[in-house]
This record gives structure tokens, C-alpha cells and sequence, in this order.
């Protein structure tokens, strides 16, 4: 099968904006700036942990190549990581308190983290400043600080029954809150989209590229993740996909196809490739959008599937807070509200469901492990006319 076509070099000028945060750590030698997914190993405390093996370089050396295997997954933890050293300042703990850290700490950032403000009266909050998550976050941010202490050299800080502790007092706080969660993510729609082609000039590397991937990641559900990288710099091509994962090709009834094979993806084990199958659509053709791509932005096999061209002509990976924000942009110019990441993903079953695809082949295409239950029902609010109306008037009842 063809790998996408590449040629001759184009260029743009586009600003990507920064992150946007509500509160910021203060800086520190100890957290140097880095990825994410880096926190978890670069990021110090000023305690000398025990030692965990002999004193043989050749075994540190492997402890230390095996620690950093350990872990798959790991920028949500630098996440969780971010949001325990931002309660720190606030409440002015020393560093030497914060690796190691305590039952007492953890259990107070607990609470922190999980309490909304407007339930607390503001003459006793004495200007503490608060960044609320969900009750399950906040128990993945203590399994972060977890990963933390023991890729530093440390013990895991809380034993099981400290964790029963901080658990009684999350569940009151769900008691009193209700569980709260994210807003829901609104599905991208076929309006959306139609209105996102008719607002971009497909011969613009930027707006060329945020056409691909908000294809890509709508007809083929894909994670908003998988279509773009959380920085400029966070590229890998060992994670993410390249120009040579593309391929097209003519299945059995003659038919035309993309294929993009993931180099990684959060439901596949470590180096099992999954792939993601497009077929033309009219109007709305992913096929088409990665053709278009690969003549505006050329770009080698190694260099990123969704990426751009900047002035002086360097190819750079779509950083995904810019393409979602882009997009936002121009929604809101049409009168929607603002989309997520995962909105394409639950846009493109919420249409498939509308077409009446069997669930099971969504699940397939989608690759989700189960039927993903919440999901479909997300979908299904949008749809459910289709199948539910005017059943009164149908029966012979």
C-alpha cells in the first residue's frame, strides 16, 4: 500500500498560544521545566532517599532503565504532580516536608483538592486559594504522588490504612458536594464540521492540518490525543503518528481506504500497533484532507502525520491546546459553544449511532475495550428521537 506523498517545502507564520492555568507553582531547581510525563523522574526533593540496591553501577544503571520502563503512561501523573506542589505554596510547606511526604499532608491536599469553595463560607477561607477536581481525580493524583515517591527512591507514603482514612473523607465530601464531574463533552456535529470547512482556507499549512485531524479524529473516533502532542517538543515517533503511518488502499469490494497505524495508544499493550480505518465521505472526506496535507505541509516519513509549516519553513506537530482552541474559535463565530478533544471522538459515534451502525462494530472502530456504556448513552441524548419518536402513535395499542 502507498505511504502519503510528500513534496516540495511550503511555509506559514501561526502563534500557538500557551496552556491556559488557573494558578501557577512557584519555580524551583527542584522542577525543572519539562514534559509532563517527565515529572515523575525529574522532579527532586531535597531528601537523599535509602538506598535500593548495592552500590554497582552497572545494577543502578539497570535499576534506573527499569524504573523509567515501569510506567507507560505517565504525564497524567505530572499532572497530579503539578496540583500537589500547588497546594504546597499555597499553604507554605517546606520542601523538606514534601518528598517524603506525610499521611497528614496527603490527606490535607486530599481535602484541598476535592473541596468546591462556594460550600465554605469566604470569612473562614482567609483568602486560601482553591482549584477544585472530582473526588476520582483526586485519588489519581494520590496514585501520582504514589509513582513519585517510588521513582525517587522512596517508600509509597500511604499505607492501606491511611488510604481508607483519606477515602471516609472523600466520600463526605461527595456526600455534601454530590459527585461532581467535568462538564459533559458536547459532540462535534456534521453542521460543525461543515461550518469548520467553509471557515478554512485548506491551502494554509495550520488550517490545512486542524482539517485533517478534525476529520481524522471524527470519522475514525479517535482520541483528540492520538492527533496531536501536548507540546512542540513532546513529539515522539515511537508514540506518535507519522507521515509513513498512513496508508491507503482498496479493500475487498473496491473500495478506497486510509489506514493509520498508531504507534501507541492507550488501550493497546506496550509496542502492539492499532490502526485506524477512514473511508471517503462526501463533502466531509478524511481521505481527501490527508491528500490536501501532504501537499501543503510535505514533510518526511519521520515527521509528524498532523503537522505544519512555520515561517522559516520548520515542520512542527500541532500542539493540542492551539488546534482545540482554533477550533473553538470559529465555532463560537457560528453560535456553537465551546468543543473538546473528546468531542470528535463521541461526535463521530453519536453519528454512527444516528445511522443506526450496530454498537458492537463502533466499539471495534472506535477500539474501545467494552461497549463503553457512558459513552453510547452521551451519544444516544442526541439521537434518541430518531428511535423512541412518535412510538405512541405507531402502536396498535
Amino acid at each position: 500500500m502507498p505511504v502519503l506523498i510528500q513534496s516540495h517545502i511550503s511555509s506559514s507564520s501561526r502563534s500557538i498560544p500557551p496552556p491556559n492555568s488557573l494558578l501557577h507553582i512557584n519555580p524551583s531547581l527542584l522542577r525543572p521545566n519539562c514534559r509532563a510525563e517527565d515529572r515523575i523522574f525529574l522532579w527532586k526533593g531535597v531528601n537523599t532517599p535509602p538506598a535500593s540496591t548495592i552500590s554497582n553501577p552497572t545494577i543502578q544503571l539497570i535499576a534506573t532503565i527499569a524504573s523509567r520502563a515501569s510506567l507507560r503512561e505517565t504525564s497524567s501523573y505530572g499532572s497530579g504532580l503539578r496540583k500537589f506542589h500547588l497546594f504546597c505554596d499555597i499553604f507554605t510547606i517546606p520542601e523538606a516536608q514534601r518528598l517524603p511526604a506525610s499521611f497528614e499532608l496527603l490527606h490535607s491536599f486530599a481535602l484541598w483538592a476535592a473541596t468546591d469553595p462556594s460550600m465554605l463560607d469566604p470569612d473562614l477561607t482567609l483568602g486560601v486559594r482553591f482549584e477544585p477536581v472530582s473526588v476520582s481525580v483526586v485519588r489519581k493524583y494520590l496514585s501520582a504522588i504514589r509513582a513519585w515517591h517510588i521513582a525517587q527512591g522512596w517508600a509509597p507514603p500511604l499505607s492501606e490504612a491511611d488510604h481508607e482514612r483519606i477515602n471516609w473523607s472523600l466520600r463526605g465530601l461527595e456526600n455534601i458536594q454530590g459527585n461532581r464531574k467535568s462538564p459533559l463533552r458536547p459532540p462535534i456535529t456534521i453542521p460543525m464540521l461543515r461550518a469548520l470547512r467553509a471557515t478554512l482556507n485548506l491551502n494554509d499549512p495550520f488550517e490545512a492540518c486542524i482539517w485533517a485531524m478534525a476529520l481524522c479524529a471524527f470519522w475514525g473516533m479517535m482520541r483528540f490525543s492520538e492527533v496531536s502532542v501536548s507540546s512542540r517538543s513532546a513529539f515522539d515517533k515511537s508514540k506518535h503518528l507519522k507521515r509513513c503511518d498512513v496508508h491507503f488502499g482498496v479493500d475487498l469490494d473496491g473500495k478506497q481506504y486510509a489506514r493509520l497505524d498508531l504507534p501507541s495508544a492507550k488501550t493497546a499493550r506496550p509496542g502492539q500497533t492499532q490502526s485506524v480505518f477512514l473511508i471517503p465521505q462526501e463533502g466531509l472526506c478524511p481521505l481527501q484532507a490527508l491528500q490536501n496535507l501532504a501537499r501543503v505541509v510535505p514533510a518526511g516519513p519521520d515527521d509528524p502525520l498532523f503537522s505544519w509549516r512555520d515561517k522559516r519553513g520548520d515542520v512542527r506537530p500541532m500542539v493540542k491546546v492551539a488546534a482545540i482552541d482554533f477550533i473553538n474559535t470559529i465555532l463560537k463565530s457560528w453560535g456553537w459553544g465551546t468543543a473538546f478533544g473528546h468531542s470528535f471522538r463521541i461526535g463521530g459515534a453519536s453519528f454512527y449511532l444516528s445511522q443506526k451502525i450496530d454498537p458492537e462494530i463502533i466499539r471495534l472502530a472506535g477500539r474501545w475495550r467494552s461497549l463503553a456504556y457512558e459513552a453510547y448513552i452521551r451519544a444516544f441524548e442526541q439521537i434518541a428521537s430518531r428511535h423512541f419518536g412518535n412510538a405512541l402513535a405507531q402502536s396498535q395499542v
